[in-house]
């Protein structure tokens, strides 16, 4: 069966319902773009009169010949790049609140029971998260065939080029940090180091952090593998309370407030703005952060040792850091005191 069926089977299939609400590759419409694309290379070879020409567009009828491509660069490009960023937004604010909704308590945790009360609530937000990676998975696939049409026509690398800037970008769901946050929470929920292939898209997830190379590994169908590493750049070691930055470069809190000159106790967030990623050197990305609170979840679940050893070091530094702190401002009060009192104004 060809993609672009099975695509539009799943469209209109079993998850409809939820993907009413999400954003999705216009697969069939980008594919009649590419075809206008290949009739307006044979409207100029046509016009051209030329042998040469002909014989050529028949050794490669599938080659585009358009010295540049108006229909598709204006067209193409701009509505898969919307297109792409839309599904990014949408991903991540499904995940953000399947995650809020696992991790709350109190009144909110409460009224969703209530909401679910007869059903299952943590098989209702399993259900959702395989759900969800469904959707990364058939939407990558569909940019990615429809991209390697875009250069088989063109007998360019422009697709493969345009999948960097996806990057370049953070539109590329398969790069953000919320899928290793939905991998967490699959594995939080499951109780166990591997998914259940039936539950995740025939697919699997596990996570090896016992391992002199910490890693999440992402199966989500048999071409689509990814491994995530879970060691923070700057401490080498197994990242704790992990955030990841507007780049999506995983830190430990303590490291990347370090970098970025922050007191642990103000928070990542307030890093000033010129405050760059130590790996990729991006600026701006602290404002960004994501606390990966469901990998942290996962570490404390799996490396409890670890896990309480790197809390009781964070929390002696973050009052150390406190005190030096509160120290510096009285210094700095106390002095600008006495300079008022030397100036007569007291």
């Amino acid at each position: 069966m060809k993609f672009g069926q099975t695509f539009t089977e799943y469209l209109h299939g079993e998850q409809e319902k939820f993907l009413n609400k999400c954003s999705h590759v216009e697969y069939k419409r980008l594919k009649k773009v590419l075809k206008s694309c290949r009739a307006c290379r044979m409207l100029n070879d046509n016009n051209s009169g030329s042998n040469e020409q002909s014989k050529e567009s028949k050794e490669s009828p599938d080659l585009c010949k358009c010295s540049s491509c108006a229909l598709c660069n204006q067209m193409f490009f701009t509505e898969l790049t919307k297109e792409a960023s839309d599904i990014a937004g949408c991903f991540r604010s499904r995940v953000s609140r399947l995650l809020n909704l696992h991790v709350s308590s109190g009144l909110y945790r409460y009224l969703w029971r209530m909401w679910h009360c007869f059903f299952d609530d943590q098989q209702v937000m399993i259900q959702e998260g395989r759900m969800l990676l469904d959707y990364v998975t058939m939407n990558n696939i569909a940019i990615s065939k429809i991209l390697k049409k875009y250069d088989k026509i063109h007998g360019s690398v422009e697709g493969q080029n345009f999948k960097i800037e996806m990057r370049n970008k953070h539109i590329e769901i398969l790069q953000s940090p919320w899928l290793i946050e939905l991998s967490a929470f699959y594995l939080n929920s499951s109780g166990s180091e591997f998914g259940t292939p039936d539950n995740v898209f025939n697919g699997q997830i596990s996570c090896d952090l016992n391992g002199k190379q910490p890693v999440m590994i992402i199966s989500l169908s048999d071409h689509m593998k990814y491994e995530f590493s879970l060691i923070c750049a700057i401490c080498l070691d197994t990242v704790f309370n992990p955030y990841a930055l507007g780049c999506g470069h995983l830190f430990c809190k303590s490291c990347a407030c370090s970098a970025a000159s922050m007191p642990l106790f103000l928070g990542i967030k307030e890093a000033h703005e010129g405050a760059k990623c130590p790996v990729c050197r991006a600026v701006g990305v602290y404002k960004d952060a994501m606390h990966m609170m469901e990998l942290n979840l996962l570490l404390k679940n799996r490396r409890k040792e670890y896990w309480k050893e790197r809390l009781q070091a964070e929390r002696a530094e973050t009052v150390k850091q406190t005190k030096e702190y509160l120290g510096s401002q009285s210094i700095t009060a106390i002095g600008m005191w006495s300079g008022t009192r030397s100036s007569g104004y007291v």
